[in-house]
């Protein structure tokens, strides 16, 4: 076993036919060959983002399978099942090339996921008899073997400022014109994800790839349309939790991250990577590395279906759930053919640090407000994320600005006081970017971050902090106390 997988680290990395639990635990007994040989599993970008010739007869392919079906027939047959009502223009992006690699997706992925909600289950249950969380032992060489991520594309080299927000229409259009180097239009958390607005999401997002986005306000009559140079498009999946209710596979509702990797990837990679970008999203949400390895087999799947180059597809793990913090590198090294970026998610993880440890009476927490980057186990994730990240190669996003202008003016000044000073540690600890998810927040992250990185810096790649110390458990979990 040893030997294979030294054969298969110095190969491009083959996720398709491996079972889980295995290529980490394969990597931890090669390891020490590997350190002992001086050798680095490495894997160098490809230049070539264009799908392939091959690609027109897969996806023809993938067209034809469905191609003497209706979409009333599809509705009725057994597998895959629109049970959401009719929403204007959804012809769009309901082709029966989409339908097909939605069904086959399904077919191919959908039973995992109550399999890994339930190792979630088990592990949470652990905790609440009083097992801490703590970096995976079994998984060590991993942590200490020398390899990195297989590159990033240019166009997500610079993510100084980024927006977020929902895929409304006029809202894709706002942020792709604001002041900032990507859009990750939010299907989870920003989005109440009623059917109608999934499904005009989708719309949206294929209008603003192709360039024909545009709305009028019914009440102002006020026009928005893309401006020159739109920021890059990033298409931020649902989380493993989640359902898409509306669509039903063998009777089950399928699970809503395939809803919406699969439309979107299917309605917009060939536009994408005609215009010299890509296939790219963003994964909430993640609890473990098991979680990463059933992405990056979904990714090798899709990938060869449409005979793309390994690594067309790229991907940002949001780090911000307490379990994933002491796997960040076990992520990383699972989806190392895929990813790009850790994003630091400081709000939402500080929400999970408290449903994680309830039981945990001397876990206790102050005024939420006041749990800035500066406490110690903010401050500590932050810092992990970054060495982690850095070391192998991936950018580490920062959080999140968490205030909003007000009318008031001098109390706008004050938010803006505040975003700037969370956004000059973030820079200061060596985060490649920042997240906003207001345009008028956006110019003074900006000018922050430019401050920073300095004239013809795209990230801060070279910042490792290997002068750190070791960031042990201990301070991961190590909260103020409070009433």
């Amino acid at each position: 076993m040893t030997q294979e997988v030294l054969s298969m680290a110095q190969r491009e990395p083959q996720f398709r036919s491996v079972d889980v639990g295995e290529p980490l635990q394969a990597l931890s007994a090669a390891a020490p060959e590997l350190r002992a040989n001086g050798r680095s599993v490495s894997f160098s970008v490809s230049s070539d983002h264009n799908a392939s010739s091959a690609g027109s007869k897969r996806d023809a392919e993938s067209n034809n399978e469905l191609d003497n079906l209706s979409d009333n027939t599809l509705g009725s047959r057994k597998g895959l099942k629109i049970i959401g009502k009719h929403v204007d223009g959804q012809e769009a992006v309901f082709s029966q090339g989409a339908l097909s690699l939605l069904n086959v997706l399904c077919q191919q992925f959908a039973a995992d996921v109550p399999k890994l909600l339930e190792q979630r289950s088990h592990r949470q249950m652990e905790i609440d008899a009083g097992k801490l969380p703590d970096f995976l032992p079994h998984t060590e060489s991993v942590r200490k073997a020398s390899w990195q991520i297989r590159g990033i594309p240019a166009d997500l080299q610079d993510r100084r400022v980024e927006i977020t927000g929902p895929v409304e229409r006029k809202m894709v259009i706002n942020a792709l014109n604001a002041n900032a180097k990507v859009f990750m239009a939010d299907f989870e958390d920003s989005l109440a994800p009623t059917w109608t607005k999934v499904v005009e999401g989708q719309i949206n997002l294929r209008d603003a790839v192709t360039g024909d986005i545009e709305y009028t306000d019914l009440i102002t009559a006020k026009h928005y349309g893309l401006e020159d140079a739109p920021a890059v498009l990033i298409c931020g999946v649902r989380g493993l939790h989640l359902t898409e209710k509306h669509v039903e596979f063998n009777g089950l509702s399928i699970p809503a991250s395939l809803f919406d990797f699969a439309l979107y990837f299917y309605n917009n990679y060939r536009q994408l990577l005609n215009k010299g970008s890509g296939p790219y999203f963003s994964i909430p949400k993640l609890e473990c590395h098991l979680e990463a390895r059933w992405w990056a087999k979904i990714f090798a799947y899709v990938e060869e279906r449409f005979c793309l180059q390994p690594g067309t597809i790229k991907c940002t793990c949001l780090i911000e759930t307490l379990p994933a913090v002491f796997e960040m590198e076990e992520v990383l090294f699972e989806l190392r053919s895929n990813i790009v970026a850790l994003n630091c998610v400081r709000w939402d993880y500080v929400t999970s640090d408290r449903k994680t440890l309830e039981n945990h009476s001397e876990q206790v927490l102050t005024d939420r407000q006041t749990v800035t980057i500066n406490k110690v186990f903010q401050s500590a994730y932050s810092r992990l994320l970054i060495k982690v990240s850095h070391r192998r190669g991936a950018l580490a996003m920062g959080g999140m600005a968490a205030f909003t202008p007000a009318k008031d003016q001098q109390l706008s000044q004050t938010s803006l006081q505040k975003v700037r000073a969370d956004k000059e540690l973030e820079a200061r600890n060596g985060h490649d970017g920042t997240l906003v998810a207001d345009p008028s927040l956006a110019d003074t992250a900006m000018e922050t971050f430019n401050q920073y990185l300095g004239t013809g810096q795209k990230n801060q790649l070279h910042i490792t902090r290997d002068v750190d110390g070791p960031i042990r458990a201990e301070e991961l979990l190590s909260c103020y106390k409070g009433i």
